[in-house]
C-alpha cells in the first residue's frame, strides 16, 4: 500500500488521483472530484518545537510528539487535498499558502499560513468536514491521525468521581500564591461546593423511589417560581402545543416526569451563581448569562439532530462552566490573595474543568453529565461511534457560543472538528455558524427565558 493509498482511504471509483482538477470549488459536486496527488513528498522529520506549536499536540506528552509519523507535501495551485465526507488517516495542517475549506456547496472560506488559526488542523475527525483546495501553491503537514485516537482516550482515562486528578497550571501562574492554594484546597478536598437547592432535592430523592405525578407536583408545588416555568415551557414552541396548559400537573404530564426533573434541576441551578462580592458577582451572572446560550443551543442542537434527549442536552450546556462557581467562591474567601480579574479569568479554563466534575459527582449528577465540564472545550475530542452523542453536543454548542467575541481569533473552524462530522445536515451559513442554529432562533429565546 503506498503512501497516498494509506492518507486517503479511496472507494473503487475515485482511486485514480488527478494532477490538477478542473473543477471550480465554488461551484463543483464534491462526490466528483478526487484528490491531487502533492507535487513532492519530504519525509524530514520537523523540529519538536515547530511540532508544539500545533494544537492539540502542545498539550501532549513531548516523547510521545516526537516519535509522531509525519509527512511533509507540496502542492500546486487548484490541487484538492481532501473532500467532504472522505475518510482519511492522517491530520493535516497548513505550513506555507493559502487554502479554500469548503464544508458545503453554498459557503468557502480562506485560510493562510501566516493566520494563527494554521496552528488548529485542517481537519481531525475520521471524516473530513471540508473540501480543502489549493488557492496558491501551499505546503502541509501530515500527520498520522493516531494521535487524535490517543487524544480521546487520554480524555476518557481520566477518572470522573471523587478521586482528584492534578490540575496542570501555565508557567505563568503556576507559582502564585492563589493559584497553588486552590489546588492543594481541591487535592485535599476541600473547596466549598454548592448543594442542590431544596425543591430539586427533594424532587431527585421521590425519583428515586419512582414517586408518581402526583407526589412530584406536590413537591414542586411549593415554589410557585417553579411552577410558573414548567407552566410557561410546556406552552412553548420549544414542545409545540396543540391546547394551552394551566396548572402545575397537566405541565409535569406534558413534560414527563423524568424531563420535569431535568428541567426542575436546570431552573434551580441559577441559585448557585451567586457571589456577595460586586466584581464576583458580576463574573458569576456573565457565567451564568453564557451558561443559559450553551444551554438553549444544546437544547435545539438535540432537537433537530434526534440522537440526544433534548433536557438532557439543555442541563449537560447548563452545567459544563459549573467548575467556575468554586473558583470565584474562594477568590470571595480569600480577598487578599486573589488576582486581578483578568488573571483570573485566563486561569479559570485550567481549573473549572476538573473542579466541574467533583462538583457533579457531589450533587449525585450521572457519570455521562459529571464528564461535560472536562470535555466542554475538548474541541479535538473524538467519541465512540458514528452518532452525535451528549459530549459532542456541547462541544459543539460552546464552539458555536464563541463566534462573534474575543475568543473567536482562538477557535478552530467548526467543520475542522470530529463532532461536526457527525451532525445531520450540518450546513454552515457564511459567518461559519451553524445553519440549523441560526433558523431556530426563536426555539433559542425561548429556552432563555425559560432557564432565566
Amino acid at each position: 500500500m503506498n503512501w497516498f493509498t494509506k492518507l486517503f482511504p479511496q472507494n473503487p471509483k475515485t482511486s485514480t488521483p488527478e494532477k490538477k482538477p478542473d473543477i471550480s470549488p465554488l461551484t463543483s459536486s464534491n462526490n466528483t472530484l478526487t484528490c491531487s496527488e502533492p507535487i513532492s513528498t519530504e519525509y524530514k522529520k520537523l523540529s519538536l518545537t515547530a511540532l508544539k506549536k500545533l494544537a492539540p499536540l502542545r498539550d501532549m506528552d513531548d516523547a510521545y510528539v516526537e516519535q509522531l509519523a509525519h509527512t511533509t507535501l507540496s502542492y500546486t495551485q487548484g490541487s484538492v487535498i481532501f473532500r467532504l465526507g472522505q475518510k482519511t488517516n492522517s491530520v493535516f495542517y497548513l505550513l506555507e499558502g493559502s487554502v479554500d475549506l469548503q464544508p458545503n456547496s453554498d459557503n468557502c472560506y480562506t485560510l493562510s499560513a501566516e493566520s494563527s488559526l494554521a496552528n488548529l488542523p485542517l481537519n481531525s475527525g475520521k471524516l473530513c468536514g471540508a473540501t480543502a483546495f489549493a488557492k496558491t501553491d501551499i505546503t502541509v503537514l501530515a500527520i498520522s491521525g493516531e494521535f487524535i485516537c490517543r487524544w480521546s482516550d487520554k480524555s476518557l482515562q481520566q477518572p470522573v468521581s471523587v478521586e482528584l486528578i492534578d490540575i496542570e497550571l501555565p508557567e505563568q501562574i503556576a507559582n502564585n500564591r492563589f493559584f497553588t492554594s486552590f489546588s492543594e484546597a481541591y487535592r485535599e478536598n476541600r473547596l466549598s461546593l454548592p448543594s442542590l437547592p431544596n425543591v430539586a432535592l427533594k424532587l431527585k430523592e421521590a425519583m428515586e423511589k419512582d414517586l408518581g405525578i402526583t407526589e412530584a407536583v406536590r413537591i414542586i408545588g411549593v415554589d410557585a417560581s417553579i411552577v410558573a416555568k414548567l407552566i410557561q415551557l410546556a406552552n412553548s414552541p420549544l414542545y409545540s402545543p396543540i391546547s394551552p396548559i394551566t396548572n402545575c400537573h397537566a405541565a409535569v404530564t406534558r413534560l414527563g416526569l423524568d424531563q420535569t426533573r431535568k428541567l426542575v434541576m436546570g431552573i434551580s441551578l441559577k441559585q448557585l451563581f451567586r457571589c456577595q462580592n460586586q466584581q464576583l458577582m458580576e463574573k458569576m451572572q456573565t457565567l451564568w448569562k453564557n451558561s443559559l446560550y450553551v444551554s438553549s443551543l444544546s437544547f435545539v442542537l438535540a432537537q433537530e439532530n434526534g440522537t440526544v434527549n433534548p433536557e438532557d442536552a439543555l442541563l449537560a450546556g447548563l452545567v459544563c462552566d459549573i467548575g467556575t462557581i468554586p473558583v470565584l467562591h474562594f477568590a470571595e474567601q480569600n480577598p487578599n490573595e486573589y488576582p486581578n480579574l483578568d488573571v483570573l479569568e485566563s486561569a479559570i479554563p485550567f481549573l473549572s474543568p476538573p473542579v466541574g466534575s467533583l462538583v457533579l459527582h457531589t450533587l449525585g449528577f450521572t457519570p455521562e453529565l459529571a464528564s461535560i465540564p472536562r470535555y466542554a472545550e475538548d474541541w479535538f475530542y473524538e467519541s465512540d461511534g458514528d452518532k452525535l452523542n451528549l459530549v459532542d453536543i456541547v462541544i459543539l454548542a460552546k464552539l458555536h457560543s464563541y463566534f462573534g467575541t474575543h475568543r473567536a481569533k482562538e477557535i478552530p473552524y467548526m467543520n475542522s472538528i470530529p463532532a461536526y462530522t457527525k451532525l445531520k445536515n450540518s450546513k454552515l451559513t457564511p459567518d461559519f455558524s451553524l445553519d440549523i442554529l441560526n433558523k431556530a432562533k426563536h426555539r433559542i429565546n425561548a429556552a432563555m427565558n425559560f432557564l432565566s
